[in-house]
């Protein structure tokens, strides 16, 4: 009898501890909650109280606006709180975005750079990125840039791009529509033409260290248009752009001509998608037609005791150029943060007709009909195999094709430039860039020329993210 009783109170000291136990949680549980529902309620009074705030300067700002500017209301005096929240000087405002890019770049090449030359084709134009460079420690290009909406219609920017001979130069001042209907947009001014795929693209943004070959020969490094441009993004579930730019064709392979006519016309059209997660696409269409008038013309440099040192070269005509490009990128689940890889290439074919002109010393110019037709392409790949490293293999080629003409001099010798590239690059923020370039360059005729870089790139200020 005892046992039973020792052990019934036992069993009952037991359960009252764990009733003891459990009411303890519950209180301390409930406690929580409490507390958790004060802290909220103060966050939705806090909310509450600026909304509050909020709408009465609302109301104390349209009474001033309506006070001061319709001559129907009586005059009366607006309070002075009311009257500070006008603002001042609005006309006067300058904010736009900036950014400042700094590149630079050392070069070992095993040929004089001074020879260096496509083979087979007739160069011309100003633009940045034609031939290797000079050897050694180079300034490179560095970039200035302003960007800022104008109002609720307009968006206006500014590049101004600076060489290693102190000269500057805008590369891009264009305005663009930031509202129109339907997928239009509407740019004009200076820009970088919708040519291809990398023409419209900075140099900073480019994946090697030089432009491909194609660029070069076709379009004297890169094209920039002087004028306007429409685009219009098709209201379709698969993405399609259709686009046209006029301009004055100064550029080339255009030339200043003094005329009031367009000198160049665009035209453009893309399309992509996404293939599931992983996967994204582009190709693209464009043709490009512009007029040249005494367009200078070099095969490459001259140097004194060469049979064409002092001999000029110019041309006058029509220059049509079809360009196919398309660009590959996979993603795991489309963050390229850790892996990724991209693939892109782009084929021009370029088909010039018109005159020729030679001028010799101590010899009359002579004229001769010029009629060619030529072609090129670069297929290139980049894979980022770990986060911030990247290495990148590119393969350019051109083909001289025929070139026709009864001047001698200007038929030149059968060439078919090509080059491999290959580059590793490593970027510990997107700010912030190191890249070594190793060039496998045949572009002169029986020349192998095996050229070095090593390139930095920094931006300082705002970045916005590039273009697909």
């Amino acid at each position: 009898m005892f046992k039973h009783t020792l052990v019934a109170l036992a069993t009952g000291l037991t359960c009252l501890g764990a009733s003891a136990q459990s009411a303890s949680e519950i209180n301390t549980l409930r406690q929580q909650i409490d507390e958790l529902r004060q802290q909220y309620e103060a966050r939705i009074k806090a909310l509450e109280d600026r909304l509050e705030a909020a709408s009465r300067q609302g109301s104390t700002a349209a009474t001033v606006r309506a006070t001061t500017e319709s001559p129907v209301q009586p005059a009366t005096e607006a309070p002075a709180a009311a009257v500070a929240q006008v603002p001042k000087n609005t006309d006067n405002r300058f904010n736009p975005s900036m950014s400042v890019i700094l590149s630079g770049t050392y070069a070992s090449l095993k040929r004089d750079p001074d020879t260096w030359e496509l083979s087979g084709f007739k160069l011309g134009g100003e633009g940045h990125g034609v031939g290797p460079g000079t050897r050694s420690f180079n300034l490179g290009e560095s970039e200035i840039s302003f960007r800022a909406n104008i109002d609720t219609l307009a968006m206006g920017a500014l590049t101004l791009g600076l060489n290693d001979e102190n000269e500057a130069e805008v590369e891009e001042a264009y305005i663009q529509s930031t509202s129109l209907p339907h997928g239009l947009t509407l740019k004009g001014g200076r820009f970088f033409g919708a040519v291809g795929y990398q023409n419209e693209q900075h140099a900073h943004a480019w994946d090697f260290v030089d432009a491909p070959f194609v660029h070069q020969a076709f379009l004297g490094g890169q094209y920039k248009q002087e004028g306007a441009q429409i685009k219009w993004v098709l209201p379709t579930t698969q993405y399609m752009e259709l686009g046209a730019e006029l301009g004055n064709g100064k550029a080339y392979p255009g030339s200043e001509r003094n005329s009031n006519q367009l000198g160049a016309t665009t035209l453009f059209a893309r399309t992509g998608g996404d293939i599931g997660d992983n996967h994204s696409w582009r190709l693209g269409l464009s043709w490009l037609r512009a007029k040249a008038a005494d367009r200078a013309w070099t095969e490459g440099h001259a140097h004194e005791g060469d049979e064409h040192a002092g001999e000029e070269m110019s041309f006058t005509g029509k220059s049509r150029l079809w360009v196919l490009d398309g660009v590959w990128k996979w993603a795991p689940n489309g963050n390229a943060s850790s892996t990724a890889f991209k693939l892109q290439g782009e084929y021009f074919r370029r088909k010039e007709t018109g005159t020729a002109t030679l001028i010799e010393p101590d010899v009359p110019p002579a004229d001769g009909f010029y009629r060619s037709s030529q072609s090129g392409w670069y297929l290139q790949g980049v894979y980022q195999f770990m986060p911030k490293w990247r290495v990148g293999l590119r393969h350019d080629r051109l083909n001289s094709g025929s070139v026709r003409t009864d001047l001698e001099d200007l038929a030149g010798e059968k060439h078919n430039p090509k080059r491999t590239s290959l580059m590793l690059d490593w970027s510990p923020s997107e700010f912030h860039r190191w890249r070594v370039q190793l060039n496998d360059d045949r572009a002169r005729l029986g020349v192998k020329d095996t050229q070095i870089f090593l390139q930095y790139q920094m931006s300082l200020g705002a970045h916005g993210a590039h273009a697909f």
